[in-house]
């Protein structure tokens, strides 16, 4: 199994690669579904969440609010780290159990691990391989105000919260750039697979030896 680590800033470009990654074959696990999943109805993750927050937290339908927990995380550094302390261990177990699956029907998978915090949860050293999609701050401001309607200030501090764009460019085994657009983003993805199925081949002739 080949396990590949994608990360990239917010708007950079992530999810267009992570597309094409699994339309090119491989087992791509999303941390931002799994997030959700560990913290939905019925959960021992939304319980200890209300337990950390209060029931303001969740809406009428017994759901988590994102909105009113964002509220209260996103300006302040020591409630943010409480949620990741109960959140991001449930995340890890889950992408295991992701990973586990995809070994059992194909000793051979590409998992790709869609992280958009793997730089600030220090799992840089876990995989064979860490691609980063990479677009300048400036940039990736422009797209969520233009593309997603977020208002500048909002779409800056969005920026600013994540790791800088120095410490995941210095994890990074493969920079794709997604500054471009879509299409060119996309092509560096077969492109970068194309490579990845040479070493795969390459490993698995040398196994046979």
């Amino acid at each position: 199994m080949q396990r590949i680590g994608l990360t990239g800033g917010i708007a950079a470009g992530k999810s267009v690669a992570a597309r094409r990654f699994h339309e090119l074959g491989a087992v791509v696990v999303d941390a931002d579904v799994l997030a959700r999943e560990a913290v939905a109805p019925g959960t021992v993750g939304l319980d200890e969440v209300v337990a950390a927050f209060g029931t303001g937290v969740v809406d009428d339908a017994g759901a988590l609010d994102r909105a009113a927990l964002a509220r209260i995380v996103f300006s302040d550094p020591e409630a943010r780290a409480r949620l990741d302390a109960i959140v991001h261990p449930v995340v890890r177990r889950l992408a295991a159990e992701r990973e586990a699956a995809a070994a059992a029907l194909d000793a051979g998978a590409v998992v790709v691990q869609d992280i958009p915090l793997l730089v600030e949860t220090g799992q840089a050293d876990d995989f064979h391989v860490v691609v980063v999609v990479h677009a300048p701050a400036v940039l990736r401001v422009e797209r969520l105000v233009r593309l997603r309607g977020m208002p500048r200030a909002d779409a800056e501090a969005r920026v600013a919260a994540q790791a800088r764009d120095e410490d995941r460019l210095a994890v990074a085994d493969v920079v794709l750039d997604g500054s471009g657009s879509e299409v060119d983003l996309r092509a560096q993805v077969d492109e970068l697979w194309a490579r990845l199925a040479v070493e795969r081949d390459d490993e698995r002739a040398a196994d046979q030896h």
